[in-house]
């Protein structure tokens, strides 16, 4: 996928608010943190599914959504006469890029186990099995689905708040890094013409 014709802006940010669960939910949901918290420590780290665009590529490249973080991966083209100013920006944006990609990988894990945790825990409760008489998977309603999205968006506030005081972080020294970039290439663009300006006032008449 061609950067010139296609934009991409990845941008994951949550909720500035935050509202407290009841005390009576975070009691239904006690029993599976504790057995689910100890799952997410020993959660190994995410890696990045294989995409690598065209050797004689020139451009930023766009892959395919990741099947764990659901991010599609930038791989950033290196020019030949890249300075290294250029070089600290490349290696900014690519390395937020990795660390984006870490980030909501081991989320959705976690999400998924917890959720999948969550639901057979409550059947058991109930005394029914994981699937029905005629085969099928057994769901929980949409309110008792309910308690679990609320308990792990409030287990995960600072988790999410961490994320996000970063994540603005390195979007602002991007920004800043870019911006230099410009200026210095600017810059270089009217030395350059000076100079052939000058050589072509000593050539002889």
């Amino acid at each position: 996928m061609n950067r010139k014709t296609v934009g991409c802006v990845l941008f994951r940010s949550l909720s500035p608010w935050y509202i407290p669960a009841p005390l009576s939910l975070r009691r239904e949901c006690l029993g599976h943190r504790q057995r689910s918290s100890k799952a997410a420590k020993n959660e190994t780290r995410a890696e990045r599914s294989g995409f690598s665009p065209a050797a004689t590529s020139k451009y930023d490249w766009i892959g395919p959504p990741d099947r764990l973080s659901n991010l599609r991966p930038i791989i950033y083209h290196i020019p030949e006469n890249e300075t290294p100013l250029e070089r600290k920006l490349r290696h900014l944006r690519q390395g937020t890029e990795d660390w984006n990609h870490i980030f909501w990988a081991n989320q959705n894990i976690t999400f998924i186990k917890e959720r999948e945790e969550y639901v057979q825990s409550q059947l058991n409760a109930k005394g029914l099995s994981e699937r029905d008489e005629a085969g099928r998977k057994r769901t929980l309603s949409s309110e008792e689905m309910a308690v679990f999205y609320k308990y792990f968006l409030d287990e995960n506030i600072k988790r999410h708040t961490i994320y996000n005081r970063e994540w603005y972080r390195r979007n602002f020294t991007i920004t800043l890094l870019m911006a230099r970039v410009a200026v210095h290439n600017i810059w270089r663009t009217l030395a350059g013409r000076r100079r052939g300006i000058g050589r072509d006032k000593c050539k002889p008449g």
